[in-house]
Parts: structure tokens; C-alpha cells; sequence
């Protein structure tokens, strides 16, 4: 198994941050995820708020796997559990990968707090580990997924601070919108079809 962890801070307030959170798909750095489902939520007796998505997401594979694995599908699916806590002002999510989980499993945590420094700006501490027991090729897929995770959690940052400029600080932004949300799920509903056509040829 192998482990990484780091940490970056937004200087927008941690109800900017977890208000654009839930904002972030589609978008222009967001590409990659197809699908986003809210598969369930409720508000605890404790009074967090319970969430479960379920998101499609575009799954590249080295040139190296492909040799390897041969044809395998495009898309994999994610699942994401989150839990806000008003109180202690902190959002924590896990995620985890359910497709291809006997080639890999990436498991993710990540927790959204008001930072220490500053009580203005939000602090997103990020936990992985990524594991293989595939015979012959395991440390190649771990190092490989921590790698992809590690150039996805840049696009992730810039996609989050996106949303919040959006939301908070507009004129920072030149806002294509709608034309760019419109184009998104535009090319979304197209990878989607193609996904489906992929598994009708499956099935069949």
C-alpha cells in the first residue's frame, strides 16, 4: 500500500469553500467527471448533514496498462460519502473507486476546516491511500495511481477556486456562462450516450 497526504489553503471563508463544493461539476476543470448522483442525504440527530454521490468519471490507463489489460472500459465509478458538522465548522468526504477494484483501489479523505493562521481562509487537508494485489504489476499500478492523483488534485484546487470565484468574486472571473455550462453538458450527455453504447455492446 502506498500512502500520501498533503494540504492546501483557500483564502475564501470555509462557507465559501463548502457552499462551492457542492457546485463544482460541471466546469471548465472538471471535465473528466460524466455524472454526478446524489444517492442519498439527511440531516443526523446529531445535526450533520449525511451525503452519499455516486460520480462517473473518465478512467485513463498508461500505454503500459493497456498493453497489459488489454480493451477495458473508459469510465469508472466513484463513490463519495461526506459528512458537514455546522458546529465544528468542518466538512470531511471519503471516497473510493468500485470499478476496477481488482486492479486498484484509491481511497481518499479530505477535510475542509477553518484554517489556524487565518479563521478567514479554509484549510483542505487530503489523505490517500492506493492499493494492488495484482500479481507481477502491483507496485507499478500504486505508484502509478498515486502519481495520476497527485496531477488530478492541481486540476481539483483550480476547479474548486473556480466555482468560489463564480460565486464570491465574479469580476475576478470572465464568466462564459451559459455558453460554458451549456457546452459542458453538452459534452457530457455525448461521452454518457457513448458509454451506453459501449455497455449495450457488452451485453450483447
Amino acid at each position: 500500500m502506498k500512502y500520501f497526504t498533503s494540504a492546501t489553503i483557500f483564502k475564501n471563508s470555509w462557507d465559501q469553500v463548502t457552499s462551492a463544493f457542492w457546485q463544482k461539476y460541471p466546469g471548465p476543470y472538471s471535465k473528466h467527471v460524466l455524472s454526478e448522483d446524489v444517492v442519498a442525504r439527511h440531516v443526523g440527530a446529531d445535526s450533520k448533514l449525511y451525503s452519499i454521490r455516486l460520480l462517473t468519471k473518465t478512467n485513463r490507463m498508461p500505454k503500459w496498462g493497456s498493453f497489459i489489460f488489454g480493451n477495458y472500459s473508459r469510465f469508472v465509478s466513484i463513490v463519495e460519502e461526506s459528512i458537514v458538522d455546522p458546529k465544528a465548522r468542518t466538512l470531511t468526504t471519503y471516497t473510493r473507486n468500485i470499478g476496477y477494484t481488482n486492479f486498484m483501489v484509491l481511497e481518499e479523505k479530505c477535510v475542509f476546516k477553518p484554517s489556524q493562521d487565518n479563521h478567514s481562509w479554509t484549510e483542505l487537508h487530503r489523505s490517500i491511500w492506493v492499493n494492488s494485489s495484482l500479481y507481477g504489476v502491483s507496485r507499478a499500478l500504486m505508484a502509478f495511481g498515486v502519481e495520476r492523483y497527485k496531477a488530478n488534485m492541481a486540476k481539483s484546487n483550480k476547479a474548486l477556486q473556480h466555482i468560489i470565484d463564480k460565486l464570491y468574486m465574479p469580476e475576478t472571473v470572465q464568466d462564459t456562462l451559459p455558453q460554458e455550462m451549456s457546452k459542458l453538458r453538452n459534452q457530457a450527455t455525448a461521452k454518457a450516450q457513448d458509454m451506453a453504447a459501449q455497455a449495450r455492446g457488452v451485453v450483447q
